[in-house]
This record gives structure tokens, C-alpha cells and sequence, in this order.
């Protein structure tokens, strides 16, 4: 499974992947947040995330992203690739671990930024969360 975001890291992630298991059935995963798990995890900005709710083009995206991470995996060379666009419903961390469960992956590879120090503490890091709780090898891919 790659977790895809249509960021660099993402992208490279793809290009790790396919380069490394290039017979494996694929499943590339895009994960939106609903209106309602924002608004969890951002109380203060719920009257701006209220006046204009973001979750249909959130999703939207969410499909355009898996569906762009397939093509990109197939470009890549890995020839059984599917992909899904799934809602998060606490954490997108949490999501992607739940996701690479349900479909009994081998391995979850997602893309990391490579952020330390402050910025991380302040925006977290999915991959980490992703590699701590997973119980899957899970291989994190640095992009450029």
C-alpha cells in the first residue's frame, strides 16, 4: 500500500515502490478529512470551516490524488495498481494504518517531508505516527 498525498515525497514514494516491488499488487490510498474531524481538531476556526465547508472538494481531491498516485505507480512501472480515497475519522495517521489493515498490505510506504525540530512538533508527522503504530513494516521514503 502507498499512502499518497500528490506531494514530492509522495511521488518519490511511488518511484521507491515501484523501483523495489514491482510484482506486488499495489494499492495507492489518498486520505480527506470530513468538515466534521476539522472541526474537531480546529474548534476555534469552526465558524470559517462552517461558512464555507470544505468536504466535497476536499474529497474530490482526495480521489484526484489516488487516482493521480496510480497513474504514477503504473508510469512506474508496477502493473496491479488500484487506488481509494478514504475519509478520515479521527487521524489521518490513524486512517492510513486502519486502511493497510483492512487490506492485509505487506508494507505501507508513504513519503515523509523531513521535517525536525519545531515545525514538526507544530504540524506532526503522519509518517511517524504511521511507522509507530502500525503493526506492518513500514518503509518511509525521504523525497528530495
Amino acid at each position: 500500500m502507498i499512502a499518497y498525498d500528490g506531494s514530492s515525497d509522495a511521488k518519490a514514494a511511488v518511484e521507491f515502490a515501484a523501483k523495489h516491488f514491482k510484482d506486488a499488487p499495489t494499492v495507492v490510498v489518498s486520505v480527506w478529512e470530513p468538515l466534521l474531524v476539522q472541526l474537531r481538531h480546529y474548534p476555534a476556526a469552526a465558524p470559517a470551516l462552517l461558512a464555507d465547508d470544505p468536504s466535497p472538494e476536499a474529497q474530490a481531491l482526495a480521489e484526484k490524488y489516488a487516482q493521480e498516485g496510480a497513474d504514477l505507480a503504473r508510469a512506474a512501472g508496477l502493473s496491479e495498481v488500484s487506488h481509494r480515497a478514504v475519509a478520515d475519522t479521527e487521524s489521518i495517521w490513524k486512517t492510513i494504518v486502519e486502511v493497510a489493515d483492512e487490506l492485509g498490505s505487506d508494507v505501507i510506504v508513504i513519503g515523509s517531508r523531513g521535517l525536525k525540530g519545531i515545525p514538526s512538533l507544530l504540524l506532526g508527522s503522519v509518517s511517524n505516527h504511521v511507522l509507530h503504530h502500525s503493526k506492518r513494516p513500514t518503509l518511509i521514503v525521504k523525497g528530495d
